[in-house]
């Protein structure tokens, strides 16, 4: 699809389920996508070789820690999951440094989830405030109950303000088009 921030952008997309694997290629055909089912082999790629983007499950294949190679290697990473799905792990995510963190039942969309990271990249804003447009805290309230952010309310509100300040500062730097 021509246009699109991914075309052409080399991925590494890392889950132990073949099945999500398959999916992910499927998904973005416009991309390199290179695949990995195991922490090991995963590393081995993140230290060898240059991506644009990764994809990284939690469970199974010790995302954090893929997640901190990233991060060092400054390779913006989404963190895609089912059964990490939970309040913590998405504070946790947040918290170490990844760009988003998406329901593996939103996977029809990983296209434009990774879409607003590079773009968020590009312009120098808080990847964070595009996830929060695509899945809103009703969209949360509605797995995890109304009361799913009372745990660590000082945490939310911070987050929350930093999406905002940032959006803020972009949108100053943005010359007016009235």
């Amino acid at each position: 699809m021509p246009g699109s921030l991914v075309s052409g952008k080399k991925i590494l997309a890392v889950d132990d389920e073949p099945d999500i694997l398959e999916t992910l290629e499927e998904m973005l055909p416009m991309c390199d996508v290179v695949t990995a089912k195991s922490f090991e082999t995963a590393r081995e790629l993140l230290e060898t070789q240059t991506f644009d983007i990764v994809i990284l499950d939690i469970m199974g294949v010790s995302g954090y820690d893929l997640l901190e190679i990233a991060n060092k290697r400054k390779i913006p990473a989404v963190m895609l999951t089912a059964h990490a799905f939970s309040p913590d792990n998405l504070r946790k995510s947040i918290k170490e440094g990844a760009d988003s963190y998406i329901p593996k039942e939103e996977i029809t969309h990983i296209k434009e989830f990774l879409e607003d990271v590079l773009a968020a990249r590009q312009k120098g804003e808080n990847p964070w405030k595009y996830w929060d447009e695509r899945l809103p805290t009703s969209y949360f309230e509605r797995r995890w109950g109304s009361t799913w952010q009372k745990a660590d309310k000082k945490f939310w509100e911070t987050f929350k303000a930093s999406i905002k300040a940032r959006g803020a500062r972009a949108d100053k730097k943005e010359p007016s088009k009235s």
